[in-house]
């Protein structure tokens, strides 16, 4: 039987880079859009970088990269060309990273909820999920429209660990980036930075509590922290 000695604690995770390998189908739909505009496409290896800040964020660096004028990319109507193509194409190539379904499954079943903290459209992370089959792992997927503040804001983190009934004080976050790294700080929560994900930063450099490039590793990252939450809780009386 499995102790359930994670009663108590909730996980966040983002979304893009941390769970899900997601780069190729955005990176498809933004070269789509650079397509509609007589513009060379982004190498979909050589593009990792420009994921992470959203669908605007997105337009804009890829059009940078085109050489052409960054208020072409700001145009609404490109935009929601962007969001309705990406629909169709969500889920063409984008899986799960190695490891993930397997940590998650071991992680509930010793009792932590498990939220998704994510800057990406909370529609748009629910279609994703559902397609590759990861919806049911999460006891909500909370993206910055349901939230007062977005990350790296410490309210996206603690709104969503209190809406799976959580307590922020025994949460813990995990991500692949700088907004998520500043969202744990900003909580004064501890943070798992993953460095297979979508970062311009190198993760070592962001200083996240523990470094770990395999979602394998997350489980036993998280042990270390929550060991030492009580330890550092029984030193303090």
């Amino acid at each position: 039987m499995i102790e359930q000695d994670l009663i108590g604690w909730t996980i966040g995770f983002d979304l893009d880079g941390t769970l899900v390998e997601t780069h190729e189908d955005l990176i498809g739909t933004l070269n789509r859009m650079l397509a509609t505009k007589g513009l060379p496409a982004c190498p979909v290896e050589g593009a990792r970088d420009l994921i992470g800040g959203g669908a605007r964020a997105l337009l804009v660096h890829g059009f940078e990269r085109a050489g052409a004028p960054v208020e072409d990319a700001q145009d609404p109507a490109l935009f929601d060309a962007f969001i309705a193509d990406y629909i169709e194409h969500i889920a063409d190539h984008s899986r799960p990273f190695d490891g993930v379904v397997e940590t998650l499954e071991r992680l509930a079943a010793r009792g932590a909820t498990l939220v998704v903290v994510t800057n990406k459209r909370s529609d748009l992370s629910e279609l994703l999920l559902g397609k590759i089959d990861l919806t049911r792992h999460f006891a909500a997927i909370v993206g910055p429209d349901r939230v007062s503040a977005r990350k790296p804001s410490r309210a996206h983190f603690n709104e969503a660990v209190t809406s799976v009934g959580g307590d922020p004080a025994r949460a813990i976050m995990v991500g692949d980036a700088a907004p998520d790294v500043g969202t744990a700080r900003d909580a004064g929560v501890p943070v798992i930075g993953v460095t297979f994900g979508y970062t311009p930063v190198p993760m070592e450099e962001l200083e996240p509590d523990v470094i770990v490039d395999a979602f394998d590793d997350v489980e036993e990252a998280v042990d270390m922290l929550v060991v030492d939450h009580y330890v550092q809780k029984a030193m303090a009386g």
